[in-house]
């Protein structure tokens, strides 16, 4: 999708009610979203972000409990109406897909296309007041990604891509930076201790010495200011299913280049590294 018409999907994803965003791109019209022409994918996925964004915002900055899930990491009513606000808009219009999230599990396991959800990335930061947490969404027909949204209602950002039809950042496309010198770059992740693969810890410090700025508070929105061109590399050496589907083509579409610790292009690796292209090959190198 390129030109006029990607300008209009993209562009006008925000305007309208929501009936008809989905009666204009078609979404509704079909029963599986890998049915779906690129425009209309774009506009699914965010829309599913934003409600999903919108469900999570009436909670932001309030005085909620939190529970600790099995695994160790917090979970609130946020997050779990934020889930069912988007599980309960794709039911009603692709009864066929099945549907990932991390709250709620599996439905429809032996569905050929799926909806994969993680409500609210970044809960850690959610509860304590910063607003650097997202609403991610992304749809699958097996290992393929077909497009992935990130919505961030705590700074009124919205990142939306499909393979082929580019990056878009609040409308407007976007593109990773040119930085091709290490000690120009700046580089994220979301807990540089790496509590759950600490043996990655030592790569990691060796490669920020010799960058220009290292930071943390990542989660989601270190892959957006990747893909936006404001930071060259953001790493997880642990992400689930749900945490990584969506940032592939994010990353991928505005230029750069997304693998797992490994170096697999893919989306389902367990772990996430994301570059600019420029220095793709060189921080993968100091990773391993």
């Amino acid at each position: 999708m390129s030109g006029a018409r990607g300008e209009a999907a993209a562009g006008t994803a925000g305007a309208g009610t929501a009936d008809s965003r989905q009666e204009a791109s078609g979404i509704g019209s079909s029963s599986s979203a890998a049915s779906l022409q690129s425009s209309a994918l774009l506009e699914a996925v965010a829309e599913v972000a934003r409600i999903a964004g919108a469900a999570a915002m009436k909670h932001f900055k309030s005085r909620i409990s939190v529970d600790v899930k099995e695994d160790g990491s917090p979970v609130t009513i946020a997050d779990r109406e934020a889930e069912t606000a988007a599980r309960e808009w794709i039911r009603k219009r692709f009864p066929r897909d099945g549907i990932l999230g991390e709250e709620f599990g599996t439905e429809r396991e032996d569905a050929a296309c799926r909806w994969l959800l993680d409500p609210i990335d970044g809960t850690k930061s959610f509860v304590a007041g910063v607003p650097l947490w997202g609403s991610m969404v992304a749809v699958a027909a097996g290992d393929r990604v077909l497009a992935g949204a990130v919505c961030f209602p705590g700074v009124d950002e919205t990142i939306v891509a499909a393979p082929g039809a580019g990056c878009w950042w609040n409308g407007s496309r976007c593109h990773v930076s040119d930085v091709s010198e290490l000690s120009q770059a700046v580089l994220l992740t979301t807990d540089d201790r790496f509590p759950d693969r600490p043996e990655r810890v030592e790569q990691w410090r060796a490669l920020t010495r010799r960058a220009r700025v290292s930071r943390t508070w990542g989660d989601c929105y270190g892959y957006l200011l990747v893909a936006t061109g404001r930071a060259e590399a953001m790493v997880d050496p642990v992400l689930a299913p749900w945490d990584s589907a969506a940032l592939q083509p994010l990353i991928v579409e505005a230029g750069g280049v997304f693998s797992n610790w490994e170096g697999l292009p893919t989306a389902f690796g367990g772990s996430a590294v994301a570059t600019n292209a420029a220095l793709a090959a060189g921080i993968r190198e100091a990773l391993r």
